[in-house]
């Protein structure tokens, strides 16, 4: 038996109760309410504000230990919890059960990675050109930083960008999406239960103003963003406005390149979790697939095959291999791209149908495209669901072109057994991270994340590059 979570905002080491006019409805079942939530303001942004100012001196002057500790904490409860919370985070975004709790999984290790890189933060001891001076350069914190989260990794995003903020000294605000607030709730909790001293960790829950009002602060120092771009300018502008620090993560229209060498069985499997795994709802899915012209017809027949193959389904359910789309409009968007296609020339190999299964929810039947070109909007423009289509091209120069060919720039994949132009991809590919024989999307922790062109702005994100971001460095001159 189901319940509703009753959420509130976190301010300064306190559940802040309030009236709760909002709610999440679980997408694989929108008769089940899965959470009630306040409806934040400017007045509950000041708050949090203040309470991680004020906690701002004592955390980032404590040991770093002290810091480690409690992210190791941290990571330690929410693994042992992570089918619980896994749990809850497909209720509410509609993951397939193992990707959520995969999900969780991988948020409790990014806890326990910033745990040990709060003891490895190191600067540089120089000689300085004037005898007898030395210089030193070290890490320091920065202040308050608001994050503004997305709903479609709702507990690992904000532990990458919850964890180094932590870890090296810094305060936080957070304001998780409105989809997926109970999720990022439940990772405020034990962050709290870990032992985080009051108002390191605030956060407020509610729509576009709260982001607005976290934007314009002039008490919020840095600010890191994950969304659409039309919103990641807006906070771009907003914090130009103050000469705060931002770092904005924005999307992407990834391209996979099959070439005609490569493995059918492989490119296949490839494409298919690249593409239609998480319903599609990845910033680093295939959503491009641009095929050499001799495997090109083998490769759609058997992805094809595969696509049709997938168990659509209610996110619990240990057989569902794909789950329904986060929201109505999320999936009245996604069809309406598909409607788009087959208007423009497309050819829908497989799906494109509305999908109505036994009980009332958002879920979309993944959907295969072939005929298209370059120019169609299906090719240009993020739909942000289980939708792929391919891209005929006569060899690796011509793909390679298309590739490069969108304002995006986030992940890029190639597909073959050459190793002059996997090389050569590498390179030349205009996005900031490249996959060779491997889907575009599922990245590691412990490395630099982002893209090129309008998909990121603004440091890295997780792994080492995010000392970039979280900390300023100092440069000390001493003389004998």
């Amino acid at each position: 038996m189901t319940h509703t979570i009753a959420l509130c905002h976190w301010i300064n080491g306190q559940k802040i109760e309030a009236d709760r006019p909002s709610q999440s409805l679980n997408p694989s079942d929108t008769r089940e309410t899965v959470a009630a939530m306040p409806d934040g303001g400017s007045a509950e942004v000041d708050a949090a504000v203040d309470a991680a100012r004020a906690a701002f001196p004592a955390w980032s002057e404590a040991s770093p230990e002290v810091r480690s500790d409690v992210l190791d904490r941290a990571g330690t409860l929410l693994m042992e919890r992570r089918e619980t919370v896994g749990r809850l985070l497909s209720r509410e975004e509609g993951k397939a059960l193992a990707e959520g709790i995969g999900e969780t999984a991988r948020a409790a290790r990014i806890l326990k990675y910033f745990a040990g890189e709060a003891l490895r933060l190191h600067g540089q001891n120089l000689p300085s050109t004037r005898p007898g001076v030395e210089v030193q350069t070290y890490r320091q914190a920065v202040g308050v930083y608001g994050l503004i989260t997305p709903w479609n990794f709702p507990i690992a995003i904000p532990a990458w960008k919850m964890a180094p903020a932590l870890a090296f000294g810094n305060t936080v605000v957070i304001k998780p999406a409105g989809l997926t607030p109970a999720t990022a709730e439940a990772l405020v909790a034990i962050l709290h239960e870990a032992g985080l001293p009051d108002g390191v960790v605030n956060m407020v829950i509610g729509r576009g103003g709260v982001g607005q009002a976290i934007v314009d602060h002039p008490g919020v120092d840095g600010l890191s963003f994950t969304g659409s771009q039309g919103v990641g300018a807006g906070v771009a502008m907003g914090a130009a406005k103050r000469q705060a620090r931002v770092q904005l993560e924005m999307g992407g229209k990834n391209p996979l390149i099959v070439l005609d060498d490569a493995d059918l069985d492989r490119a296949v499997q490839i494409a298919l979790d690249g593409s239609f795994f998480a319903t599609g709802q990845r910033c680093t899915a295939s959503s491009r697939l641009i095929v050499q012209d001799g495997i090109h017809d083998r490769f759609v027949a058997a992805l094809a095959d595969k696509v049709k193959s997938l168990r659509v389904g209610d996110a619990l359910d240990p057989d569902t291999q794909m789950g329904p789309a986060v929201s109505e409009a999320q999936r009245d968007g996604v069809y309406g791209y598909v409607d788009i296609a087959r208007e423009q020339g497309g050819r829908i190999v497989t799906g494109g149908e509305r999908l109505n299964l036994d009980k009332p929810g958002w879920y979309v039947q993944p959907t295969l495209i072939a005929d298209t070109t370059a120019d169609m909007r299906i090719n240009s423009e993020e739909v942000f669901g289980p939708v792929a289509s391919t891209i005929r091209v006569k060899d690796y120069e011509e793909a390679l072109t298309l590739a490069n060919g969108t304002e995006f720039g986030l992940s890029a994949g190639l597909v073959t057994q050459s190793l002059k132009h996997a090389r050569d991809f590498q390179r030349r590919s205009r996005s900031g991270m490249t996959m060779v024989n491997l889907p575009t999307a599922g990245v590691d922790y412990h490395v630099p994340f982002g893209g090129s062109k309008k998909s990121s702005y603004g440091p890295r994100e997780q792994g080492f590059a995010a000392a970039d971001f979280f900390t300023q460095t100092k440069t000390s001159y001493s003389a004998g």
